[in-house]
């Protein structure tokens, strides 16, 4: 089992993807030892209090694809967290105690100032700094040599695949991945560019290690939530609808409380109900595969309150003002995701970013 990953540039969401990785690997080594080896349960650590990770949370799968039956190739065994200073190393140590418990922390290695190091001693690199740290970081005197022949996977919002491929030599096999906000809980939507197979019956070396490459990716995104593989031509829509989309949810869900509490609910209660409403409504779109409008439906009688309400939202026109403002949101990512020649466009690394 295993390779080395490292996560250059490791905030938020590397911290997620890690505390993720690290939670799937200690369920996987839990499995195949049994009940009689003392190992670390997720259900064995301490509640989270930051919102960066939760560790008893099951998380939503990647449909088709079970964690626990990827080849143990494309799961990792020795974890590289790279800040530049040494106070982010610290904060960086508390934080990984915090979303992974005090033994787990201990698999991660944190380095600062070490990005060349690191890279050198990894298979697979993360990239997640901030996206006009990227021409600097990936330009560094023997980073080239060092990311020779590996798998560079980025979450950098809008930077493409060419603008990565010309900073890297031809043979680092360049990914670009888009997490959203929820994979912070584990909950997440990750869209992945697409890797290539072959219909072979006699693979090439080439198409196997993309056959690995690929179950490496499932393995560190499904560990935070869902992951789809998508033609990077759409990532401009992706980042409207995963990447935004919390931000429209929440007018929803602000919204429906807003009703609750002008009905006469307290505050925290309204909020309460509109939230698991909604998740309990994405999760049977999800996992009983029903179209939402059959949900709708199902709720729906004759002359009742829910089509009274229903004909209100119509008249509001909150459908098409929804589905507008992905549209809106799409054309502005593509505009935002085209930088200067030679330049690389500034931001965060988060969809919110470009806003």
């Amino acid at each position: 089992m295993g390779y080395t990953l490292c996560v250059l540039g490791c905030g938020t969401m590397g911290v997620a993807v890690l505390s993720g990785v690290i939670a799937s690997l200690e369920r996987r080594v839990s499995q195949n030892t049994g009940p009689s080896t003392p190992t670390m349960s997720t259900s064995q650590l301490p509640p989270v209090s930051n919102g960066i990770s939760t560790p008893n949370m099951p998380g939503t799968m990647t449909p088709n694809v079970n964690i626990d039956e990827l080849p143990d190739a494309s799961i990792p065994t020795r974890f590289l967290a790279c800040v530049n200073r040494a106070e982010s190393a610290k904060r960086l140590k508390a934080t990984f105690r915090t979303t992974v418990g005090l033994m787990a922390a201990e698999q991660i290695e944190i380095l600062w100032g070490e990005n060349l190091r690191a890279v050198q001693e990894s298979n697979v690199v993360l990239l997640c700094c901030k996206p006009q740290m990227a021409t600097s970081i990936l330009g560094a005197p023997g980073m080239a040599a060092a990311l020779e022949g590996k798998l560079l996977i980025s979450i950098l919002a809008g930077v493409t695949i060419q603008q990565l491929t010309d900073m890297v030599p031809t043979s680092t096999r360049v990914v670009r991945a888009m997490p959203n906000t929820p994979c912070r809980i584990r909950e997440g939507m990750t869209v992945v560019s697409t890797i290539p197979s072959s219909s072979s019956p006699t693979p090439s070396a080439l198409d196997l290690q993309l056959e690995l490459d690929r179950a490496i990716i499932l393995a560190i995104f499904s560990s935070i939530g869902r992951c789809r593989f998508l033609e990077e031509k759409h990532f401009d829509a992706c980042t409207a609808l995963s990447g935004s989309g919390p931000a429209f949810a929440c007018i929803v869900l602000e919204a429906m409380a807003d009703g609750g509490v002008m009905m006469g609910l307290p505050r925290t209660e309204a909020l309460e109900l509109a939230a698991q409403t909604l998740q309990g409504t994405a999760r049977m779109v999800l996992q009983s595969a029903q179209h939402p409008a059959q949900v709708k439906d199902s709720v729906t009688t004759p002359g009742g309150c829910t089509i009274a309400g229903l004909l209100t939202l119509e008249d509001g026109r909150v459908r098409s003002t929804i589905a507008r403002a992905i549209q809106v949101a799409t054309e502005r990512a593509s505009v935002l995701g085209q930088p200067a020649p030679g330049t690389v466009r500034k931001g965060t690394g988060s969809p919110e970013a470009r806003d």
